[in-house]
């Protein structure tokens, strides 16, 4: 039986002294030497943000035409899309730090990329159900498809949760008619529920109740008439389906957290923040219009959790200021020079190879000395 015996290198220590400075130099020099590259449909992502910023604009100076204060504490870009803590016709609680994030116009282009991902293409469908708890993002689909010139079939809550559009002279069929009205967007929702518990707004004040009743009145919106969850979810599917086939739909979008759309408590985490492409496992909870719509293979846009999107894109997370325009990885992602890359793996092979090649040369010069 043959012995085994441990053999110590003859290399000289100062090989691995260079082999290992350069891997570690070149390391350095792959991690800091990154690459800007601009993502696909980069202009139509910057138009999407620009038009976003126009609305939030437009927003503000009305507000501050009719002596509206706008406060810095609680909104501290001054969007003026920060609503109040409470108010009559507050639904239900909310975060303010996610409705702050949320103020941010590069939105507009996070909507467009996850619709030309979706396949929705110029022209095209789209069915969509918004929360006055996030007129921000609201106006961030409205520029996305305005953008890509699409149709939008639109249902739209009247109440909104803790710091959202929730002023009552001022709701998001305030916003979204004086949009449309200045000609910024050719968007209308078809339809309002009141949103809140049920989509009844049940446990509301008389007083919240009354201004709501009033608001419908003075814009002559169009309200949904069921009288509960059951009943709105079926009205909701029909006034889609009267527009178009269900099918034909290329999208839903879905802003909040509107009970009928998402679902119940039981369903959250059905479907994820952002796109949904596949249906969900998971099917918990009651059924619900995100989920009628996944059913026909319809992709879902999620625009829920808001932090969570900020941070996966590169947003900013409560902004003290309006963001840049062209902010995040949607524009443009730092990516490894490849050149560089292949640079330093050949010079690591290189160096290996010189080594051991030499100590080859070095061990057949002894054998032939013996």
């Amino acid at each position: 039986m043959k012995g085994m015996y441990w053999k110590s290198s003859n290399k000289s220590v100062i090989y691995y002294l260079v082999l290992g400075v350069f891997s570690l130099f070149g390391m350095y020099l792959v991690e800091h030497f990154l690459s800007e590259k601009v993502q696909e449909h980069y202009s139509e992502k910057i138009e999407a943000t620009k038009l976003t910023v126009k609305a939030f604009e437009e927003i503000k100076d009305y507000k501050e035409s009719k002596g509206k204060k706008i406060d810095l504490h609680f909104d501290p870009s001054g969007s003026g899309l920060i609503g109040e803590f409470f108010t009559p016709v507050t639904s239900n609680l909310g975060t303010l730090r996610a409705k702050q994030s949320s103020i941010n116009p590069n939105f507009g282009a996070l909507v467009l990329e996850y619709l030309i991902q979706a396949g929705v293409k110029k022209g095209d469908t789209v069915a969509v159900s918004l929360s006055g708890s996030f007129p921000a993002l609201n106006i961030a689909v409205y520029s996305a498809a305005k953008i890509l010139e699409l149709k939008l079939v639109i249902i739209s809550s009247m109440t909104s949760s803790q710091w959202g559009a929730n002023e009552p002279d001022f709701l998001w069929p305030d916003m979204e008619k004086l949009l449309y009205v200045r000609g910024i967007f050719p968007y209308k929702s078809l339809a309002y529920s009141w949103g809140g518990i049920e989509d009844q707004a049940f446990g509301m004040p008389k007083e919240g109740s009354k201004i709501l009743q009033n608001s419908a009145s003075k814009n002559s919106l169009s309200m949904l008439h069921s009288k509960n969850y059951s009943e709105s979810l079926k009205e909701r599917m029909n006034l889609y389906s009267s527009e178009i086939p269900l099918s034909e739909y290329k999208a839903y979008i879905n802003v909040g957290g509107g009970t009928v759309s998402v679902g119940t408590k039981k369903n959250v985490g059905e479907f994820s923040p952002g796109l949904n492409l596949k249906y969900p496992i998971i099917r918990d909870g009651r059924d619900s219009v995100m989920r009628r719509f996944a059913n026909l293979g319809i992709p879902i846009i999620h625009l829920v959790r808001v932090e969570e999107l900020a941070t996966q894109n590169g947003f900013t997370i409560q902004p003290k200021k309006i963001p840049g325009i062209g902010e995040g990885k949607i524009f443009k992602r730092s990516e490894y020079d490849l050149r560089l890359v292949s640079f330093v793996l050949v010079g690591i092979l290189v160096l290996l190879y010189v080594f051991f090649k030499r100590d080859s040369f070095i061990e057949e010069d002894r054998d032939e000395s013996l």
